[in-house]
């Protein structure tokens, strides 16, 4: 079955590429598998040098990659250049720091010297997602590249431009042939990619079912994974927060990639003192948001990545507003054929509904009054995802209190969750395990082996 690149603002079919064959596919493996052994033997400063190459081309040319990004899955540009931006930023923190981070450690044993090596292991495959296409992709491969790995792609299949633009940039900076490679494949094929030996580990961002699917498989192999899942992250808001700076984060919070971030805020848990207000003005934040072109820098949010995806929205807030669930910022997707979704927020959310239960990947807000702070906690993590949460309060003493109370991977105070190169970045409970970025996350894909000196 072909692979199109399709505008989901125009429904234009932007272009048609095939499937890499099981012949093609083989000839991949061979040359990542056959350079790797030279990879491995290089020195640091060699693949410093070559990843801040590519980091330069990613700046140099931030226009022509973010406009990719924009025409195949509908991102606007402001944040479409911004996505390659923070790529560039990735590459050229792992080409200062990945030496340090993997130099040997020594250990106090019974040994006259022992010590830990970091030593790469082989071709790591790569299942990546469509709503962050570069970044996704480039927190993978810089820090793995820098350890002297080598990896293989097999993104989403909407995005085939993106995966080969992204094999571009690496070719241009200089990296050899095959030390990453961009593979055209249906989802059916990664189960075989996987169970092929000389895939030596996997790293996927995605859904919840397709995690569950990808460790099965792996762990069937005796093969490590990284899997960073979905996520229905808690915004906390406390009593003596400032509402209107808050309200004002929130709305930006909710629409990060028009809402189609793990990271994006999606459930507001607002103690009751502050509740109207704070709603009020996040209501009005939502509203002056703009839709338009998506090559404009003035416009604020775009469709979402497919027509089926917001028809997918669509159905979770009907669902939820049949069992009781109140509406109070109307817009949603504007007919079944549409792909864009305009914001809304719902209020008394019952259990048992999409809404209180689901990751809903798209620009909903959903607000949840509690009492006090130790219900807020009750409420965030009464969550199967446990990727980010936010806690919102001028009492920072307070809010680190509570921040070790809330089951996630990750807690921002006064500020909107994010990823940052220097931060690990990961999950738990359905939201996955492991971690990218930072110095864990470059450890993740290495032989940690032990050597001991009597």
């Amino acid at each position: 079955m072909a692979i199109q690149s399709i505008n989901p603002a125009t429904k234009e079919v932007l272009k048609t590429f095939n499937p890499h064959s099981p012949a093609e596919l083989e000839t991949l493996l061979k040359n990542a598998d056959h350079v790797f052994e030279k990879w491995r033997a290089t020195l640091f400063t060699e693949r410093a040098e070559l990843m801040r190459k590519a980091a330069q081309e990613l700046r140099e040319n931030v226009s022509y990659y973010a406009e990719i990004i924009t025409l195949e899955m509908g991102k606007p540009i402001r944040e479409a250049k911004a996505e390659i931006n923070k790529c560039a930023l990735c590459c050229d923190f792992y080409a200062e720091n990945a030496e340090t981070y993997l130099q040997n450690e020594e250990i106090t044993s019974d040994a006259s010297i022992s010590y830990i090596t970091y030593e790469p292991l082989g071709i790591i495959l790569a299942v990546m997602p469509w709503n962050f296409p570069f970044w996704q992709v480039f927190r993978f491969a810089a820090p793995s590249l820098m350890a002297g790995n080598v990896g293989l792609l097999k993104h989403a299949s909407n995005v085939p431009q993106c995966a080969l633009a992204i094999e571009d940039v690496f070719r241009k900076a200089g990296f050899p042939e095959g030390v990453f490679t961009s593979t055209l494949l249906e989802s059916a094929a990664v189960e075989n990619l996987i169970k092929d030996d000389r895939i030596k580990a996997i790293t996927l961002t995605g859904s919840e079912g397709a995690g569950a699917s990808v460790a099965a498989v792996a762990g069937s192999q005796i093969k490590k994974t990284v899997l960073e899942l979905g996520g229905s992250d808690a915004f906390i808001v406390l009593s003596d927060a400032d509402v209107e700076e808050t309200a004002k984060m929130a709305a930006k919070a909710r629409m990060i990639n028009t809402g189609q971030s793990c990271i994006a805020a999606k459930r507001f848990i607002v103690v009751e003192a502050i509740a109207s207000p704070f709603t009020d003005r996040m209501k009005f934040y939502l509203e002056q948001l703009k839709t338009g072109n998506t090559l404009e820098d003035s416009t604020d949010y775009g469709p979402l990545a497919r027509q089926d995806l917001a028809v997918s929205v669509q159905k979770q807030v009907n669902e939820s507003v049949a069992k009781g669930a109140r509406i109070i910022l109307a817009g949603g997707q504007p007919d079944p054929q549409s792909a864009y979704f305009h914001p809304m927020m719902l209020t008394d959310i019952p259990p048992d509904t999409p809404a209180h239960d689901e990751e809903i990947f798209g620009p909903v807000a959903c607000i949840f009054v509690v009492q006090d702070a130790a219900e807020a906690i009750r409420v965030a993590n009464n969550c199967r995802y446990g990727l980010g949460a936010s806690i919102w309060s001028s009492n920072v003493p307070e809010a680190r209190r509570l921040a070790r109370q809330i089951e996630s991977g990750a807690v921002f105070i006064n500020g909107i969750v994010q990823s940052h190169p220097a931060l690990p970045f990961g999950g738990i409970k359905k939201s996955g395990y492991g971690r990218e970025l930072s110095y864990v996350g470059i450890r993740e894909f290495v032989n940690q082996k032990t050597i001991w000196v009597a």
